[in-house]
């Protein structure tokens, strides 16, 4: 390591919960699977992120260098849905670099995670927020904090307005979910401790776990796309892959974590597959692609078809959320469904200077290829435009 060397990764537990319960289900499940993740940058940054290979390089290497603290493992421990064992196969566990390489194709960046599941899956949320912070310390950054901060005195007042409207059947609270796109560590920090310390009626958690520790708040998260899309690779008949995810988390959290990912082939596919069984063990439904109104209308409508009392369950909106969307749709749904905001980039981004849409995604597991056939253009992500039509087939997905 060069003596300027300043490390972007402080803790191994600064990741989102739901890579921890996603490792845990799969750890325990299916031990033996072999992935392959893929990074992509969606949009069109300012400086090529080539240019950062090196410096990416040697952030890699610090990581794999890295284990969890004593008193990171005890607090895992305290989590009731986190198993002793899962916590003892961390105690040992260390992130092996021969399983996570970085090349260059002109401009283009290349980070390639190939390996078991349970070795590599953890690189993403680390590679996706390394790349971000090393990509953003080359912006002025007096200029980016001061004005990051007027955003989020802007964001308080709004919500400090808000709590003066009429009460709502059901309330409105939002979480942090943008450890993967943020700014840097140190802002990460700065805007969950003001949003827990000034709006705490409205902001009840956040998806990453080491801050959830540190200010004593809640974490938040259950699953990801990469969970249900792995079961395309484990030998069920594609067409029960679904519901064999979603039975595998049933009988692993017994009633914890129960929100449901329901964009993995699209949510009128995924209604199919949650019948009246699904429906009553899984607290509620996270949005994450396509009109987020009108994919809460057809839960509603689902859930009033098996006679289920929407106000019982909850919906949890995370796509590209900022506070003015949240509050329109909880507006839009509080009478009549219990509801969530996960608000990322729009929280720990929000610096006058344009993010990355960065992602790392599994492109293919125990050899065969998976994919997601969202229900936003440009968010299905695969190499295998014969597997992408097969599925499309399977589920009756219309082409993006």
């Amino acid at each position: 390591m060069t003596e300027n060397f300043q490390p972007v990764v402080r803790s191994l537990l600064e990741t989102d919960l739901y890579k921890f319960s996603m490792w845990q289900a799969l750890l325990h499940w299916h031990p033996g699977a072999q992935a392959e993740y893929e990074f992509k940058c969606r949009n069109q940054p300012a400086y090529p992120l080539a240019e950062l290979k090196d410096e990416i390089e040697r952030q890699l290497d610090h990581l794999c260098t890295m284990t969890f603290r004593e008193e990171e493992l005890e607090y895992l421990r305290s989590l009731r849905y986190i198993k002793s064992d899962f916590v003892d196969f961390l105690t040992v566990f260390r992130f092996q670099r021969k399983f996570i390489s970085v090349e260059t194709n002109g401009d283009e960046l290349l980070i390639h995670a190939r390996g078991p599941q349970v070795h590599v899956m953890g690189f993403e949320i680390f590679v996706l927020y390394i790349v971000n912070e090393l990509y953003f310390r080359r912006f002025d950054q007096e200029a980016a904090l001061a004005e990051g901060r007027r955003r989020l005195d802007a964001k308080i007042a709004a919500l400090k307005a808000f709590g003066k409207e009429p009460m709502r059947r059901n309330p409105f609270e939002f979480s942090d979910f943008g450890v993967r796109r943020r700014f840097s560590g140190e802002w990460h920090d700065e805007v969950v401790r003001r949003l827990a310390a000034e709006v705490p009626e409205f902001f009840k958690g956040t998806s990453n776990v080491y801050l959830a520790m540190r200010y004593k708040i809640h974490p938040i998260g259950t699953m990801a796309h990469e969970y249900m899309q792995s079961f395309q690779a484990f030998g069920v008949r594609l067409r029960d892959f679904q519901k064999a995810a979603l039975e595998d988390w049933v009988q692993e959290f017994r009633g914890d974590l129960g929100t449901a990912l329901t964009d993995v082939v699209g949510m009128d596919a995924f209604l199919r597959d949650f019948d009246l069984y699904f429906a009553k063990l899984f607290d509620g439904l996270r949005h994450d692609s396509g009109d987020p109104v009108e994919w809460g209308e057809k839960a509603i409508a689902h859930y009033a078809r098996l006679r289920i009392d929407a106000n019982t369950k909850r919906l949890v909106f995370s796509d590209g959320l900022d506070l003015d969307k949240a509050i329109h749709l909880y507006r839009h749904f509080a009478d009549r469904i219990m509801t969530g905001f996960g608000i990322g980039t729009w929280l720990t981004n929000d610096l006058g200077v344009k993010p990355l849409n960065i992602v790392m995604k599994l492109v293919r597991c125990n050899g065969q290829s998976v994919a997601k056939l969202s229900d936003s253009p440009g968010k299905t992500m695969s190499k295998d435009e014969t597997f992408l039509a097969y599925l499309r087939q399977v589920f009756e997905h219309p082409a993006a």
